[in-house]
């Protein structure tokens, strides 16, 4: 009997269970995921299903790890300071793509360099002015993306920028090449910047797992799961943890086609950040023709066709105070929730509630709480501003009433919190669900005060938002509900039009679908709902979803063990490896391979195709075997483009695509 054990660390849960021959669940459990020491969290989730489960812990055969840890990164814009080196781009070039925004301040080198369309060199590189400009930067950076013009038709120059960046800091260098085979710079230098910014996270996520499985004493290997679903090694996901965005979510995808069978269906993952949308055609998550979209960012990664929204049991719930009514806002943000905070901070966060609760104030500041969330700083620099405010909060929570005392302050603050030196503690729908009984898991009474403070703030037209705790609880639940709703709509809209990147338009404005949703019949009617049934996971979508599926017209579907699919998914899923190669032809009877270490040159057009996809096999089988797949099987797809000229056939391009899967090797 072999035994599969499957981890999945959230952004406030770490899950584990023990499969039997993936063909049963055998133990399943939670933990609360511990940001300044993730092993510590990981190691009590195992512990725990080791304690639960009557099989013997040498049964284990394999650990494979799924994480929401890199979307929530991305979603929330944190991350490490990284150095970006784009080569033969100006900074016009690089304005596209949202590559601005996620570069923020850290800087940005232009060199002279890069390749023509054909893979030529088109300017030589200038080495030299990368050397003084690395001195000048490098303190403060944790990484280093490089991009190069064209690097996807001749990688050199950013192998050689790649090699002197390693050699003068020893630091991590993400080369676009590496990440994606496709055309547009300004795509892939964003995907290769965040890709940098989330190796540390990465690296001491499956670190920490390695660590709590060797002090458990399974030596067995540990697989990641990618963003499409499948299987990588740990050591891949170490150098590419860009792969892992939506690991969490494509994980909970296949998690949830193993639990209920089902062919066609939305599955709506709830978290304690994110609420991750995606459909299942015929069994299997569809992959995103685009690449991966996270927030606001469309990388070049391959990745289940996912709607993710900074929506969860613990987004912030903050009040819109625009226009006369206002109105409720549920996330992006995470925040610990305060029945959570007064649970560990008990000296700090309920003596605070109270004593604002009697002063009878409703500030925007009263129901929130600070505090370090203790994660290793010494790569990190902090200016004098930043050192102050560490200085004032200490090493415990500390009441955000009266310890911020200007704007700069408080944007300082928002800094540290997005360099994840810091969190927020306040109000959130798991608070609401402590107050309406839904949940009993930590200080109900703090929740209680939370929301009774909340209710007392007044909208654009000066009126209270509830009258007590109770109904303040039952406008975030209904707020919570909607909003998923909304996700859900908008992930369908999406799937019916051949607009595929709409924007998320919000529920409360688009009057046809409100109006459809509460079935309107006045002087016309009008019904509105989703043609699929919807599959509800996560730890609370017992508490919220059912709601939801009448609010839609639909079926929902919470099966046994959906609070823990994701950690399901993680050991359901197969390893696969894809390789691709291209063919140009910049002269006649010139066929030009690209995608490997170096250029060919054939005189023959089927001598170039086979010869690819000979080289591209050969290359996908090992690489398929170095993350860890056995019994592999290969799937080659081509795509040959030419044009007719007066009846003349004309050779434009090729693309080949070799893909190496199998199930992961067990010890």
């Amino acid at each position: 009997m072999a035994i599969f054990l499957g981890v999945d660390t959230g952004g406030t849960y770490t899950d584990a269970v023990l499969m039997e021959d993936n063909k049963r669940v055998i133990a399943s459990s939670k933990s609360l995921t511990t940001k300044s020491d993730l092993s510590i969290g990981i190691g009590k989730a195992i512990e725990d299903v080791l304690d639960k489960s009557p099989s013997n812990p040498s049964d284990i055969v394999l650990a494979s790890l799924s994480t929401t840890l890199a979307t929530n990164a991305l979603v929330e814009g944190h991350g490490e300071s990284v150095g970006l080196v784009a080569i033969g781009f100006s900074e016009q070039d690089l304005e596209r793509q949202g590559l601005s925004k996620a570069i923020k301040n850290d800087p940005v080198i232009f060199l002279t360099g890069g390749h023509t369309h054909s893979g030529e060199e088109k300017y030589p590189l200038d080495l030299k002015k990368l050397k003084g400009l690395i001195k000048e930067f490098d303190q403060s950076l944790s990484a280093y993306a490089v991009v190069s013009s064209f690097a996807t038709r001749n990688p050199s120059h950013e192998f050689l920028t790649r090699d002197l960046i390693r050699d003068v800091t020893g630091k991590p260098v993400s080369c676009s090449s590496d990440l994606s085979a496709k055309l547009n710079g300004p795509k892939r230098a964003l995907t290769s910047v965040l890709n940098a910014r989330l190796i540390g996270l990465i690296d001491r996520l499956i670190s920490a797992c390695q660590f709590k499985l060797k002090t458990l004493n399974l030596d067995v290997p540990l697989m990641v799961v990618r963003g499409d679903g499948a299987l990588i090694s740990a050591e891949v996901a170490q150098a590419k943890p860009i792969e892992t965005i939506l690991s969490g979510p494509a994980a909970s995808i296949v998690g949830a086609q193993w639990l209920t069978n089902e062919s066609e269906a939305l599955v709506s993952d709830i978290g304690g950040t994110t609420t991750d949308v995606a459909i299942l055609h015929d069994g299997r998550p569809k992959i995103d023709p685009l690449g991966a979209k996270v927030g606001e960012f469309r990388t070049m990664v391959e990745a289940v066709d996912m709607q993710t929204t900074g929506l969860g049991g613990d987004s912030e719930v903050r009040l819109n105070s625009i226009g006369l009514e206002g109105d409720l806002v549920l996330g992006p943000n995470r925040v610990m929730p305060i029945a959570l905070a007064a649970t560990i901070w008990p000296d700090v966060v309920l003596p605070n509630l109270e004593a604002i609760l009697t002063a009878e104030k409703c500030g925007e500041m009263d129901t929130k709480f600070v505090y370090p969330t203790m994660i290793d700083t010494k790569n990190l620099k902090f200016n004098t501003r930043e050192m102050l405010v560490l200085e004032k909060i200490g090493l415990s929570a500390k009441a955000l009433e009266g310890l911020i005392s200007s704007r700069i302050e408080l944007a300082t603050l928002d800094g540290l919190i997005s360099k994840g030196v810091l969190m927020m503690a306040g109000v959130t729908p798991t608070d609401a669900s402590h107050v309406l009984g839904m949940s009993k898991t930590w200080d109900v009474k703090a929740s209680q005060i939370a929301l009774e403070l909340f209710s007392k703030r007044r909208n654009g037209g000066g009126d209270m938002l509830a009258s007590n705790a109770e109904d303040m609880a039952k406008l975030i639940i209904e707020r919570l509900r909607t909003q998923t709703a909304n996700v859900l709509i908008n992930a369908a809209l999406m799937e019916d039009s051949e607009e595929k990147d709409l924007k998320y338009e919000p529920l409360r404005d688009n009057w046809l679908i409100s109006k459809g949703l509460e079935n309107h019949k006045k002087t016309f009617f009008i019904n509105f709902g989703l043609n699929l049934p919807v599959v509800g996971l996560g730890a609370s979508a017992q508490s919220y979803y059912p709601k939801v599926g009448k609010l839609l017209s639909t079926k929902m579907i919470i099966p046994k063990y959906s609070e823990v699919a994701n950690a399901i998914g993680a050991v359901a899923g197969r390893v696969s490896v894809k390789c691709v190669g291209t063919i140009t032809s910049p002269a006649e009877g010139c066929y030009r391979l690209h995608g490997l270490e170096r250029q060919l040159d054939f005189k023959s057009e089927q001598k170039a195709l086979k010869e690819l996809e000979k080289i591209l096999s050969e290359l996908a089988i090992n690489k398929a075997r170095l993350s860890g797949a056995d019994n592999i099987d290969l799937q080659v797809d081509r795509d040959i483009r030419s044009s007719k000229i007066e009846n003349q056939r004309i050779f434009i391009d090729a693309e080949i695509s070799v893909t190496a899967s199998g199930r992961p090797r067990i010890t």
